[in-house]
This record gives structure tokens, sequence and C-alpha cells, in this order.
């Protein structure tokens, strides 16, 4: 029988019903089996978050800087681990994987120096003898949601900040990925962190993080997700009166002029489309192609994509893994039938294929000959699927870049300063490439995006604590 991990509420393992935790690239390997909360239960972690809340918001901050640490230091070491727990549940290949777990480490790092940087301001009052004090404080008990595509890097950017700027936690890992959720938390369990400061409750979106956007007893809710449960996440907080922060969905796109070096924009291409099997929010699936470099670019991108190896993410020489899921394989298999019925060309892939070992296995998918208006231009699939739209000229592809409901990353493979100068400018994104994929960002500065994308204050950095903490003006009279 496989071990049943449990949920930690106010320090203590606790948890009856569970389910098992199945790799997509081998439905026979039980990652293991997870404890599912219920709604009673939940209530109980916010309730022991709410208890733990003023010792913790006063603590010292070596102490919080230890706790991190110590997590930062225990991640780092144990990488290896990690990161083939992470590959198995999420199907991420190992080099991958493991990349995620060093960037977690780098995460609690990072945020661990953050306790040490806080500071306020001390300003003149427009009226005589009276001094202005203005510091952030921690917002409270906080809301962790969390999605499957990157089960350690995402819950250790809201985690750490949480943590550093003195709020407790009840944290809701996606249900398809409990095993890094699990570790990181226990991790941090037992590297010091009091009783009641992080609490996990993991299970159904619909039977757990309903209970929490239904309490009145979070602060604030920080979610990654789709763009229709973060609606659900932006409602329910303004009927609570909570600070709220979404990161949705994206549809990326990457420009390619006819001035790119073709060797990387081609690069640049395959990265952002098609590794990490199109699982990313920062994915590119629209490839804006100007006219003169269109042709050889679908060329090469094309035999590109015919060397890359579509197997078990364990396995050595795997580029891209299984999907994570039955119900995404049909969701990224329904999506190929649409672009195909909208009149897009198949150029490459768009089958599934059979490996050694049982799992969701599908060929990178690349369409030409697509528009702006069809739905694989407008829709985010959020799969191994890319498509070539065609342009005429720089003018035309920036204006197709921004013509979409979302904004969060973009790119442009350019040797022009003026076009790369001029896109960085005007692009209508929150991040931007320039000769590089779409995705694939650092630790330490702004993560987020504009429209549908993103809403309130952005991740990662120093500017976490614009969503993390609330700011107080304190007077004196001197």
């Amino acid at each position: 029988m496989n071990k049943i991990y449990h949920n930690l509420i106010a320090g203590e393992w606790i948890g009856t019903d569970a389910s098992k935790n199945i790799s997509p690239s081998d439905t026979n390997d039980v990652v293991g089996e997870y404890a599912r909360a219920s709604v009673d239960e939940v209530k109980m972690a916010l309730a022991a978050a709410r208890a733990a809340f003023p010792s913790w918001a006063r603590s010292g901050i070596l102490e919080r800087n230890s706790v991190l640490k110590k997590t930062a230091d225990e991640i780092l070491a144990r990488k290896d681990e990690l990161g083939k727990l992470l590959a198995r549940e999420e199907g991420k290949t190992l080099p991958e994987a493991t990349g995620e777990v060093l960037r977690a480490a780098q995460i609690f790092d990072f945020f661990a120096g953050e306790t040490l940087r806080l500071a306020g301001e001390l300003v003149p009052s427009a009226r005589p003898n009276i001094g202005v004090e203005i510091t952030r404080e921690p917002l409270g008990v906080i809301g962790i949601i969390t999605p499957w595509n990157f089960p350690i890097a995402i819950p250790a950017w809201k985690i750490a900040p949480a943590l550093a700027y003195g709020n407790t936690v009840v944290f809701k890992p996606a249900d398809l990925v409990p095993g890094c959720a699990w570790a990181i938390v226990d991790i941090l369990h037992r590297n010091g962190l009091p009783k009641g400061v992080l609490n996990l409750v993991m299970g159904r979106g619909s039977v757990v993080g309903q209970a929490m956007l239904d309490s009145p007893d979070l602060a604030g809710v920080t979610f990654t997700g789709s763009t229709a449960t973060g609606r659900r996440v932006a409602l329910s907080s303004i009927e609570h009166n909570r600070k709220f922060q979404l990161e949705m969905g994206g549809k990326n796109p990457m420009v390619v002029l006819d001035d790119a070096d073709l060797s990387v924009a081609v690069e640049a291409a395959a990265n952002s489309s098609f590794y990490s099997t199109g699982q990313r929010c920062t994915a590119s699936s629209r490839l804006i192609v100007t006219e003169g470099i269109h042709n050889r670019f679908v060329s090469a991108l094309t035999e590109r994509l015919q060397s890359l190896t579509v197997d078990n993410a364990l396995k050595e020489g795997t580029h891209i893994g299984p999907v994570v899921d039955e119900k995404q394989l049909k969701t990224d298999i329904d999506y190929i039938e649409i672009g195909k019925s909208e009149g897009a060309k198949l150029a490459f892939g768009g089958e599934l294929v059979k490996r050694e070992t049982p799992g969701f296995y599908l060929q990178p998918t690349l369409f030409t000959e697509a528009t702006n208006q069809m739905r694989i231009s407008r829709e985010e699939i959020f799969g191994p699927v890319a498509s070539v739209i065609r342009v005429r000229d720089y003018d035309e592809a920036l204006a197709v870049a921004n013509d979409t409901p979302f904004g969060l990353s973009a790119g442009i493979a350019t040797t022009s300063l003026k076009h790369a100068t001029h896109f960085k400018r005007n692009s209508e994104a929150g991040m931007v490439m320039v000769n590089l994929p779409t995705a694939g960002v650092d630790f330490h500065v702004p993560f987020g995006g504009r429209k549908a994308s993103s809403f309130g204050p952005r991740e990662q950095g120093r500017y976490a604590n614009e969503f993390f903490t609330t700011v107080k003006t304190a007077y004196t009279l001197a």
C-alpha cells in the first residue's frame, strides 16, 4: 500500500479521504496517495491561520529569515529527488523539472533576504512639529491557490513572500500535482515554522477552493489558473471586501521579422511553443511571421520539430513529455480538429503517439495559413499547439500581436534595434522578450501581464510587497 500524505492543519498532519496521484508518463505509476480536505477541514485551517497571525506578524526578522533560508537550502540539497517527483507527477522533462526546483530554492533564498531589507519612510509633515512615519504591515490570512503546470515554482513565489512579510497562509495546490506541494510544506514545517502559520489543504477546487473563497477570514487571495476561475475569485473577493491577485491566461505572440537571425528565431519559437509540452501561461502559440522570411521559417521550424523526442519525462533524451492528463489531452485534440475545420493547414504533428509506458503523448503540432480571427488564434489551448500567421510587415505584425484579449508575454525576433525598441515600447504585454523565448523569466523581477491575463499587483521580486502588505501612515507630535 502507498503512504497517505496528509493535509497540514494547525501544525498537525490530518485527513482520511485520499486519492491517487498518477503519473502522466506512465499511468501505472502511482506517485502516492494524497489527502483531500473536507469543507470542515478548510474551516479548521482558516481558523488556525487566523489564530497564528498576531504572533507571526510580530515575529522577529531573523526568525522569518531562518525558516526561509533553511527551506531554500534543503530544496537545493534535494533538487534531484524533488526534480524526479515533479517530473513524475506533472510530466515535465527531468531537466526542466530539476530547473524548476532550483528556481524554487532561489525564490526562498531571495525572500529570506527580503526579511532583512524591510524598510519604511520618515517624512516631514506639512504642519510644524509633527513627524510622519510610513510603514508596511502584513495583510493577514492569505489564501493561495496554485495551478498544476509549475507545481513547485508557483507555490514558492506565493508562499515565500507571504511568510516573509508576516502573513499566515492557507494553501490549496492543484488537485493534479499534490506531491510537490506536500514536499514544500513539509520542508517549511520541519524547518521551524510555528503551528498554524502555514496550512495545506489539498483536494478539488469545487470543494476546497470554494470553501476558501466563501470564507470571510481571508484578508487576501492570490490565484494562478484559468480566466474563468479567476473571475470567480474576483467576484467572491469583492463580496468579502478582500484584496486579490490574479494570474490567468495568455495567447502570447512571437513576432518574426524578415531581418531576424533564422536560427535564433526558430529556437525561440520551438522553446516558446512546445517545451514543457506547451503547458505554460507564457507559451507562444501565435507565431506572427512577415512574408520575406515566412517560408524559410516554416521549413526550418518543421525540421526542428522533427528532431524533438516525445517520451517519458524521466527518460534521458526526452525533449517533450506527456500532456498532464487525459482531460487536457482531449482539449488539445479538440483544438487541433477546430484548427483544421477553420481552414488552417496542419503542417506538422497533431497525432497521438505510443511509447513503452502508457501515457498522454501528443506530437508537437504546427498550423500554417492561420488567421488571427480563428479560435486557435484567440483561445488559450495550453498544449503543444502553435499557429503561424503570415503578415506583410512590422506594422501589421505589431497590430496582430496586440489584437488579443490577453497581454501576458510577447516576443520578437529581429536584428533591427529600431524595431526591437519600438516593440518593447508598444507591445501590449506585461513582459517583452527580444530574440528570446516568451517563456522563461527571472525570480527577482516582477512577473505579470495586462488585460485578461492578470489583475492586481505584480508577483515576484521586491514588487511582491505590493500585494502581501498594507501601508500604514502614522503621525506623531514632536
